[in-house]
């Protein structure tokens, strides 16, 4: 892959393609710790690693900077691995094909994983560039940030000293993030029964939604297809005479489901099934879905859930809470709560969901889980809380933000935007850990994280690379 030759910092995208070459999915962060080890050790750098596969290295400050204030510099491991249906790629194995063109980079088929490999890229060209201006630096690379902030969650900080931190996990160039939501993830699981099939046997499915963050983009209008999916059963339901025999949507709690695939076995034939689709998804809402398609086929399955079970399958299925619940009073645009119904499938005699909630006002996020608890509780569904994370409040006085926003302005004659997110970062986290911090996210443009749309912005990086070398000189 030859990258453009308007590139100034190569070594940035030099790490980032060693980086993409290592499987690194949630989860699977053994490889990637690895690499960050054996980095440390080829450059004489002092180092870490815990139980959970953190890794911790330390550079001294540079000639002249050795009083200055430490710096934290902090990203996290891990990517989320979504797929096309029609790429073959074995995450847990290989490497990512990646690709580019003049303008972006790219994994052929999947997500790139630029949140958060470019943030791993960015810091280990400052611990490996010699010329660099900085205070003493201590960079923190945490794992399973996108399955519940596992790493972060369970890292010591006894030996860090630093009271700044700059995270580079945002999405958007001139955009400073000090503010983010909290959450937790819900698994939520209901028992069926089988009985024999005795009708027509068909699969649904559901696809081509655009899918997306499910904090950032929760207040886009994009459709979730294990809601859309439960909405057409239940209109079937009453039209028809309807079991369940299987469904199953979404890969992770935190993406928007793209896809959603049921099984049925129902009283009509293929032509009346199809009709009444049509009629559901003509009278939905879906205008931002331009890519939508639906397609029926005959299955072969034998078993279905019974009456009761279906029924009170599709009741709860279109009970659950779902997409933006709240906006801020205080901040314009600003999602405050929201619940994303993420993966949704059957594994023996249960019919199992994962739910993801995030909130900037840890009453509501309480509130939201509650309420969740009580839907299970309705339909007799066992539920289980886990991966809770606080929110990072928004510090009014920041060394650290007036400075990153004096080099931007400096560097691009515009100032940046401070924003606070609905998305979840690990400054929450850190803020529990280490009295008094001062925290900034910011990133390069990355577009479509979490689909096997994301792309990397070549010179919104290699410009970000820059920023980050002059904020660090003026620190």
């Amino acid at each position: 892959m030859q990258l453009p030759c308007y590139i100034n910092n190569k070594q940035v995208f030099d790490h980032f393609i060693n980086i993409c070459s290592i499987p690194h999915g949630s989860g699977n962060t053994k490889q990637i710790s690895d690499f960050c080890v054996n980095f440390a050790k080829l450059h004489g750098l002092e180092y870490s690693r815990d139980s959970y596969d953190n890794v911790i290295i330390k550079k001294p400050a540079s000639c002249g900077y050795e009083d200055h204030p430490g710096v934290i510099l902090q990203g996290h491991l891990d990517m989320v691995c979504e797929k096309t249906d029609k790429c073959d790629i074995d995450f847990d194995t290989e490497g990512l094909r990646l690709d580019c063109d003049d303008k972006y980079l790219f994994a052929q088929g999947t997500t790139l994983g630029a949140d958060d490999g470019i943030a791993v890229a960015m810091i280990l060209s400052v611990l490996s560039d010699k010329t660099a201006v900085h205070p003493p630096l201590t960079a923190v690379f945490t794992t399973d940030e996108e399955v519940g902030m596992t790493g972060a969650a369970n890292i010591d900080f006894s030996g860090v000293n630093a009271k700044t931190l700059i995270n580079i996990d945002s999405e958007e160039e001139g955009i400073l993030t000090v503010s983010c939501a909290g959450g937790a993830k819900c698994e939520m699981s209901i028992d069926v029964k089988y009985t024999a099939c005795k009708y027509n046997i068909f699969s649904i499915s559901v696809s081509g939604l655009a899918d997306g963050h499910s904090g950032m983009e929760i207040n886009s209008g994009r459709i979730n297809a294990d809601i859309l999916t439960a909405g057409l059963l239940k209109f079937l339901n009453e039209k028809s005479v309807l079991r369940i025999c299987s469904i199953s949507g979404g890969l992770k709690d935190n993406a928007i489901p793209r896809q959603c695939l049921a099984v049925v076995d129902i009283d009509i034939d293929k032509e009346k099934l199809v009709e009444l689709c049509k009629s559901y998804f003509s009278a939905s809402d879906l205008k931002t879905e331009k890519n939508l398609k639906f397609e029926v086929e005959k299955a072969n399955d034998k078993n279905c859930f019974d009456d009761e079970s279906t029924s009170r399958v599709i009741g709860f299925l279109n009970s659950i809470p779902n997409g933006m619940i709240k906006m801020s009073d205080n901040i314009p645009d600003l999602v405050q709560t929201s619940l994303n119904l993420g993966k949704l499938w059957c594994e023996g005699n249960k019919l199992y969901t994962t739910l993801s909630i995030r909130s900037s006002v840890d009453r509501e996020k309480q509130q939201l889980i509650s309420e969740v608890g009580k839907t299970a509780e309705k339909f007799d569904a066992d539920i289980k809380v886990f991966g809770q994370y606080p929110a990072w409040e928004y510090r009014k006085i920041s060394r650290l933000s007036d400075v990153m926003q004096k080099v931007y302005k400096k560097m691009f004659s515009v100032k940046p935007q401070v924003k606070a997110i609905h998305a979840g970062l690990e400054c929450g986290l850190f803020c529990g850990k280490i009295d008094d911090l001062d925290a900034v996210s910011f990133g390069p443009d990355i577009l479509d994280i979490h689909t096997p749309d994301e792309r990397l912005d070549l010179k919104s990086a290699d410009r970000m690379y820059d920023y980050l070398i002059n904020v660090l000189r003026e620190l």
